[in-house]
C-alpha cells in the first residue's frame, strides 16, 4: 500500500479499474505539482461516512477522450492502425470512437492518462499539445474528482487537407 501522506486518510484497497481491483492504482506515483493538495479533495468527493464511489477506467476515458478532442488543432485520436481497426468495428456497430487513442491508468484519488493525437497541419505542436493537456486536466479533475498525476501526449500524424480518401462518385446521376 502507498505510503500516507499528511491529511490523507486509508481507503480500502480497492481500485478505480473494476469492481474486483485488478485495475491498476497509480496512488502510489509521485504526486505531480499540479496535483499538490488535490488528493485530499478527491478522496473527499469520491468517499464519504455514507459510502465510496468507484470509478471504471472507461470512464476517465471518454472524458479525456471528448476533452482532447474539445481543443482546436486536434484533428483525432489514435494511432493509424486504432484508427483503422476503429473505423471497421464502429461500422459493425460495435467500436467506440470515444475510447480511440487513449489509455488510463484509474487509482483510487488519482489517474494518469495517455493520448495518441493526430494534429492538424499549419498549427503548434507544443501550443496544442499544452491546451489538450490543460483541458484534460481541468476536465477530468472537474467531472471525476480524481487527481490527474500526468497525461501524456504522443502526436502520431499530421492531418493535411484532403488527406480522406475520396467517396466514390455516384454511379447514377
Amino acid at each position: 500500500m502507498a505510503e500516507q501522506t499528511e491529511g490523507e486518510q486509508a481507503t480500502p484497497a480497492t481500485t478505480g479499474g473494476s469492481p474486483t481491483g485488478s485495475g491498476a492504482d497509480v496512488s502510489s506515483r509521485q504526486p505531480s505539482v499540479r496535483g499538490a493538495g488535490a488528493p485530499a479533495r478527491a478522496a473527499a468527493a469520491l468517499e464519504s461516512e455514507r459510502g465510496s464511489t468507484t470509478l471504471a477506467d472507461v470512464v476517465v476515458t471518454k472524458v479525456a477522450s471528448i476533452a482532447a478532442r474539445e481543443v482546436p488543432g486536434v484533428h483525432e485520436l489514435g494511432g493509424g492502425v486504432a484508427r483503422a481497426v476503429g473505423s471497421l468495428s464502429q461500422r459493425a456497430g460495435v467500436g467506440d470512437q470515444r475510447t480511440q487513442g487513449v489509455s488510463v491508468e484509474v487509482g483510487q484519488r488519482e489517474a494518469a492518462i495517455d493520448l495518441t493525437l493526430v494534429i492538424e497541419y499549419g498549427e503548434s505542436i507544443p501550443q496544442v499539445s499544452e491546451a489538450v493537456r490543460e483541458n484534460v486536466i481541468k476536465r477530468v479533475e472537474g467531472i471525476t474528482g480524481l487527481s490527474v498525476t500526468e497525461v501524456n501526449i504522443a502526436v502520431n500524424d499530421l492531418y493535411f487537407p484532403g488527406d480522406e480518401a475520396p467517396a466514390e462518385p455516384p454511379r447514377v446521376e
